[in-house]
């Protein structure tokens, strides 16, 4: 990479961080509540009180049972995961789920297709998985494949609304890189995985079916078509990251004004 090709990568970074506040607000402030949250019960609750909170918010059998809302809501407000201890995996895990999954392509799909569909995007593929897993632990527990213990299993965070958006974000990268993408996305959970009988853990079956649910999204036709766009038009797609103003002047150079 010469010294050109580097400054054109550096100035596209710095537009890009520039448009963010603007282009996806939302995520931003979202990032922000959790940033916040995270903060807060690492370093503003005694251990004794966030472990009482986190299991409070944890969408195991027990609470969704008890109190289904408090769990499915008050889970997406906090994040598992680290950002100081960066050789480790959780580490790994944060980068991909915070760092990849809601910075960049929540913020991708707000864009795209408007803020309310980002978080009904969002929403739905953490409330619908967490649902779904919720029946496959059950049926596990009947079969003997999951520990009895499993329902009341700590288990909160934005991992399975940000492995939908994942999903989804593969129609913002070119065409030769999508189908790696989609592979890595529905491997990296199987990485860490544990196999107490026939089926992995049920984190790992819960981001799977957020990834699945993601993928049937994008095959929706009128899904992919960006806000504003008429159907039957073509769809011009842009890369995250993608600054307004840049687009602007390409396209009119490309029409001669």
């Amino acid at each position: 990479m010469n010294a050109q090709s580097l400054w054109d990568h550096l100035g596209h970074l710095l537009r890009t961080a520039r448009a963010y506040p603007q282009r996806a607000p939302l995520t931003l402030a979202y990032v922000c509540l959790l940033l916040v949250s995270h903060a807060w019960v690492s370093y503003g609750l005694s251990a004794e009180r966030a472990t009482t909170l986190l299991n409070r918010v944890s969408t195991n059998l027990d609470n969704l049972h008890d109190h289904p809302v408090d769990s499915l809501l008050g889970s997406v407000l906090f994040f598992d995961g680290t950002l100081t201890d960066v050789p480790s995996l959780e580490f790994v895990g944060t980068f991909i789920t915070l760092g990849l999954g809601v910075c960049c392509f929540l913020a991708w799909v707000e864009s795209r297709w408007s803020k309310p569909r980002a978080v009904a995007v969002f929403l739905g593929g953490h409330i619908t998985a967490t649902l779904l897993t919720a029946g496959v632990v059950t049926v596990a527990l009947q079969h003997g494949w999951y520990p009895a213990a499993v329902r009341q299993a700590s288990d909160y965070g934005v991992s399975y609304g940000a492995q939908t958006v994942m999903a989804v974000g593969t129609l913002a990268l070119p065409r030769r890189a999508r189908l790696p993408w989609a592979a890595f996305v529905l491997a990296w959970p199987l990485g860490g995985a544990e196999w107490p009988g026939p089926l992995p853990d049920f984190t790992t079956v819960g981001h799977l079916i957020a990834a699945v649910l993601g993928f049937v999204l994008v095959a929706v036709p009128a899904f992919r078509r960006p806000r504003g766009q008429a159907p039957g038009s073509p769809s011009t797609p842009r890369n995250i990251g993608q600054d307004p103003g840049h687009a602007s002047k390409s396209n009119s150079a490309r029409s001669g004004r």
